[in-house]
């Protein structure tokens, strides 16, 4: 507690300053999520507050930000559709899977997790930071021309017939849920299907037109009606908030362009009262918690959004140690990553309980929040408060914002999040893989592979295809790399330098067996064909495992494969090296003692060459 206050007036002004930065970009990514500017503004000030206070990193200042909405934008716009298009029925859902989605991060912290994050390969961050930017760009273009499909009367018509169709099966599904048997009862049906207004037609197939010109494809659609539609208002108000915030950067940064853009486009929008499209408006009132979670929670509602919600948690969990590198790298000081994902967590499940948008840590803001003092968790919970402040205070205000303003601030959003540096570095990267005539960089196909998946199909799916590539590539270069080290010689060629000392009586019955690297399942088809070059007529082989630092239940089973079959030709093994690892796996299925004894087994190649000397002519005249 001593700490928390040792450095009020930098954490203060640094949190006011973070807290000031993070009001445009709330709303806007509260408005881009799907459920609103309030969303996003209650998630920024319930993550940055709590996630401080629990938090591992001092200086980090949390709350939504672009990959996280990405996700959640698909998550909401799915349940959604699920619930015929009404956002109020489908809230309750969509702040459950955010709520599950946190108490999971409040998990990975507490089973100790966090360090396993930075094994996550760079392609595919790069390539999933990288489709975040191109989503939000494309679907940024719509509300920046000022076209909503929903509005388009012409478009919303074409899905008339559609919409019927779902009202009718609406109809079924409700008669089947109170028993009612339709061709025995078409009265029913029909006098149900009568109580149909046009304006329940109108209102299904508005929802419909939402749902198909939604998302990267549904953008790219309705694009040509959209250019056709264009509302040069609109078009403007966007374009002069993406030109002040890369214009005023260019004067000074110490006051956020982002901010001034916000109040100088909507100063102009509502001096000269224009006729624009506003955003939702932002209530007055305390933030409450959303009762209808534990009210009106449905377990089969929520499972098919299981794998989601764990996305949602590791997703946040990378951004936010990103964010918490970052900090450390700046103040010289070390997060700790456990710590961090229960305060990440804790926040997300507050946030979602008042029915905020989900979050994580925010590196532009860390960055303003450093640079402007601040050094304890402090600072994030004042940046929380600030926020909290404006909403209450100026909530009316706010609600007069353009929606073209936000659109524009996002697209800049999309622009900055990509990752330029992995994309500059696609031509340089050496091409180690052949598909069919074209030579490729495997860690280039991974990036555009999770590019690709991500910005046309699924953000979830993509990540997890992603890693699955990389770790079989990884697995082959490995498997290849221990086959290319490793060797099976007499002991005339290729010796080591503590071998070239012995006998020259017993270096054609003797092999040696090098093995190089790590005995896993990518490796164990390397490894049986090196076990078959040994020859018939070797009368003992020397296994050396000085650089084999790890084996897996494959390369277990491998090996006494081999043992089993070498004893069969009775050909005597003996173990140099054998690291702590490899025979702790080997004692487990009694490799050792059953195969090799304990007095076949030697530290150095010395102590074995003194055994080898002494037993190997008894052996081969066995033999």
């Amino acid at each position: 507690m001593k700490n928390l206050f040792s450095n009020i007036k930098g954490d203060a002004f640094g949190g006011i300053t973070a807290g000031i930065v993070a009001l445009p970009l709330a709303l806007a990514f509260g408005v881009s999520s799907g459920l609103g500017p309030t969303a996003g503004l209650y998630g920024a000030i319930f993550i940055s507050f709590f996630a401080s206070l629990f938090g591992g990193t001092s200086t980090q200042i949390s709350g939504p930000t672009a990959p996280m909405t990405a996700v959640s934008m698909v998550v909401i716009a799915s349940i959604i559709a699920t619930n015929d298009g009404d956002v109020t029925k489908a809230l309750p859902i969509i702040l459950t899977v955010f709520l599950l989605a946190g108490l999971m991060q409040v998990g990975l912290g507490v089973l100790g997790l966090g360090k396993y994050i930075r094994y996550i390969p760079y392609p595919v961050v790069s390539g999933f930071m990288t489709a975040i930017g191109v989503i939000i760009l494309l679907t940024q273009i719509l509300p920046s021309l000022g076209y909503y499909p929903k509005e388009d009367s012409d478009f919303v018509n074409q899905f008339k017939p559609q919409a019927q169709e779902v009202i009718l099966e609406n109809i079924l599904k409700e008669e089947a849920g109170e028993g009612v048997l339709v061709l025995e009862n078409l009265k029913e049906t029909i006098t149900r299907a009568q109580h149909i207004s046009q304006e329940d037609i109108l209102k299904e197939s508005k929802t419909l037109a939402k749902k198909d010109a939604s998302g990267v494809i549904g953008a790219l659609k309705v694009l040509p009606r959209a250019l056709q539609n264009i509302n040069w208002l609109e078009l403007i108000l966007a374009l002069g908030t993406v030109f002040i915030i890369y214009g005023f950067k260019r004067i000074t940064k110490v006051v956020p362009s982002t901010l001034v853009a916000l109040v100088v486009m909507s100063g102009i929008a509502v001096g000269f009262r224009l006729d624009y499209k506003t955003i939702e408006e932002i209530p007055n009132g305390l933030p409450m918690p959303n009762l209808e979670i534990v009210t009106g929670f449905n377990l089969s509602s929520i499972t098919p959004y299981v794998f989601t919600a764990l996305t949602l948690a590791l997703l946040g969990a990378i951004d936010s140690l990103l964010t918490s590198v970052v900090a450390d790298n700046m103040t010289k000081t070390k997060h700790k990553p456990n710590k961090e994902l229960v305060g990440q967590g804790i926040g997300n499940s507050i946030a979602a309980i008042f029915g905020g948008i989900p979050g994580a840590g925010a590196t532009i803001r860390t960055v303003v929040n450093i640079n402007s003092g601040g050094k304890n968790k402090l600072s994030g919970m004042i940046a929380g408060v600030m926020l909290l402040v404006i909403m209450l205070g100026l909530g009316p205000v706010a609600s007069r914002i353009p929606a073209a303003v936000l659109a524009g601030i996002l697209i800049t959003v999309g622009i900055g999040v990509m990752d330029y540096k992995g994309l500059k570095a696609i031509p340089s990267l050496p091409k180690d893989i052949k598909i069919g005539p074209l030579k490729l960089s495997s860690e280039v196909l991974i990036m555009l592979v999770v590019l690709g998946l991500s910005t046309f199909w699924d953000l979830i799916y993509a990540v997890g295809i992603g890693l699955i590539i990389a770790c079989l590539m990884f697995m082959k270069k490995i498997g290849d790399l221990t086959a290319e080290r490793s060797d099976v010689t007499t002991l005339k060629e290729r010796v080591w330098a503590d071998e070239t000392n012995f006998p020259e009586s017993l270096k054609s019955e003797v092999f040696i067996k090098h093995i190089k690297g790590p005995l896993f399942f990518g490796s164990t088809s390397d490894f049986q064909q090196l076990a078959a070059q040994i020859p018939e007529s070797a009368a003992m082989v020397i296994m050396r495992f000085g650089r084999m630092q790890y084996m897996d239940q494959s390369g277990l089973y491998a090996m006494e494969d081999m043992l089993l079959d070498l004893k069969t030709k009775n050909i005597k093994v003996v173990f140099v090296g054998l690291l702590r690892q490899p025979r702790y796996m080997m004692e487990r299925i009694d490799i050792i003692p059953d195969f090799i004894s304990e007095e076949q087994i030697f530290d150095d190649f010395s102590h074995c060459e003194a055994w080898v000397k002494e037993h190997a002519k008894d052996h081969i005249e066995k033999a």
